[in-house]
């Protein structure tokens, strides 16, 4: 099943890291949470040659790792095997692990050898494949943002800067402040190093807009699902530098009330087959090209159906607030960061958009498929994308997306376009995934209930 350069491969890795006692294989999943095992050089070669067993239905799981009841896999068929193949150069040492330990990413593979169609990777690359029919390459980069915490001993906070000779905690968001950078010289230090040995393309670091928040930019890439690969890389790599040095991080999508809330940017650009950018040119609202402006009005119409997946959890929807930069409808325009769709300044050569909805605690692998299917439906539907906001202008805070958790599955239920792109089966997997946690989650009685309602009620 595996090829002899996927063989090599791992000979390779073994010879430059020969002291190596464990491996873990990892695969996403529908969450975009890294799952797998930890195997002993018995088992080194078979996720390289004939493959490594992996339970199918870790790819479904919500985020607590129940497996939903409400799908006809995992409990309800007997919970059987697939079998799972490393994913060619994705081999990396794991050097915050005490035993000398490598990761790579998994794929799923069915027993017949077809992809496993529930496999994150597998949706993306069905979901990319009518663009690549039409001759279009997409080249695509991810940004993400995240907070260090700590704990005060009732409550989770922002891991702050302290005020040069004392312990005070420094006031106030300091976007962009280097010197914020310096005190958290070791944790970006580690980070820059597990990148660099992992081989993540991670870019600039930002001290982002609110006190202990962070964003880390990752270069543009011709392949979507290696983009997306480095996402989820980072995000462990994230974890495990914070861990490493006493901190904890996060990308939920809004942590705390007050400040900004965490997210995923997606760039994309549209190559033809002679490497020319198709966004590049000229139309009746800019220097850019009808191609563009199709595409924004795909992506316009079907963020209603998208926004689930844009924000698949309960804390996700605490994000969009007025005045945070969080899109509450499906505007665009040019440099302008208010708006869903921002065409950034740039070159004609690396004319692109921005797609600025999703929360990092989104699937990356979901969230790209659905900005691909958009574009995709746009340029052949030469979708209109209505009225450009002006550079510098004033935005009303509109609210025309379903920005509620129980809102936002009923239209993405109600979608038409996008189960063409997901696969029908997938998409309705999705929904029943989602809304069993959403049961789940408000099942539960917080102690705001008795806070708000007990004294009064």
């Amino acid at each position: 099943m595996a090829s002899e350069n996927l063989r090599q491969e791992l000979d390779r890795y073994l010879e430059q890291h020969p002291d190596t006692r464990f491996l873990e294989p990892l695969m996403p999943d529908i969450n975009g949470i890294l799952r797998g095992k930890r195997v002993g050089a018995e088992d080194f070669g078979k996720a390289f040659g004939n493959g490594l067993n992996f339970c199918g239905a870790t790819t479904l799981m919500d985020t607590h790792g129940n497996t939903p009841e409400s799908i006809p896999y995992g409990a309800n068929d007997g919970d059987p095997d697939i079998m799972a193949m490393a994913v060619p150069g994705t081999m990396a040492p794991v050097p915050w692990a005490k035993a000398p330990t490598g990761q790579f990413l998994l794929e799923g593979v069915n027993l017949d050898g077809s992809p496993y169609p529930w496999d994150p990777r597998t949706i993306l690359r069905n979901a990319m494949q009518p663009l690549y029919d039409l001759g279009l390459n997409p080249v695509l980069a991810t940004e993400l943002e995240f907070y260090l915490v700590e704990h005060d001993g009732e409550k989770f906070i922002p891991l702050v800067p302290r005020i040069p000779g004392s312990d005070l905690p420094q006031g106030g968001p300091q976007y962009a402040m280097v010197e914020d950078l310096y005190e958290f010289d070791d944790f970006i230090n580690d980070l820059i190093d597990i990148c660099e040995e992992q081989n993540i393309p991670s870019g600039a670091a930002l001290s982002e807009y609110s006190p202990g928040q962070f964003e880390v930019n990752l270069h543009h890439v011709d392949d979507p699902v290696l983009a997306c690969d480095h996402a989820v890389l980072l995000k462990r790599a994230v974890k495990a530098a914070a861990i490493r040095n006493g901190m904890a991080a996060t990308f939920m999508a809004k942590p705390f009330a007050n400040i900004s809330g965490n997210v995923l940017h997606i760039y994309v650009s549209l190559l033809d087959d002679d490497g020319n950018n198709v966004f590049a040119g000229s139309s009746k609202d800019g220097e850019f090209s009808d191609t563009l402006r199709h595409a924004i009005g795909g992506l316009g119409q079907m963020m209603d159906e998208c926004t689930a997946i844009f924000a698949p959890n309960a804390n996700s929807y605490r994000r969009f607030a007025p005045n945070a930069y969080v899109p509450s409808t499906p505007s665009w325009g040019e440099n302008h960061r208010c708006v869903a769709l921002r065409i950034p300044l740039s070159s004609a050569a690396n004319k692109r958009v921005e797609h600025r909805v999703a929360g990092a605690d989104s699937n990356p692998y979901l969230v790209v498929a659905s900005v691909l299917a958009g574009i995709h439906h746009g340029i052949t539907s030469k979708c209109e994308p209505g009225i450009m906001v002006p550079e510098g202008a004033l935005l009303e805070h509109v609210v025309t997306l379903p920005i509620r958790w129980p809102v936002a599955l009923d239209a993405f239920d109600a979608g038409t376009i996008l189960p063409g792109y997901l696969g029908e089966e997938y998409h309705k997997l999705f929904s029943l995934c989602r809304r069993e946690e959403e049961d789940r989650f408000n099942s539960q009685i917080p102690s705001k209930d008795f806070q708000w309602y007990m004294r009064a009620v």
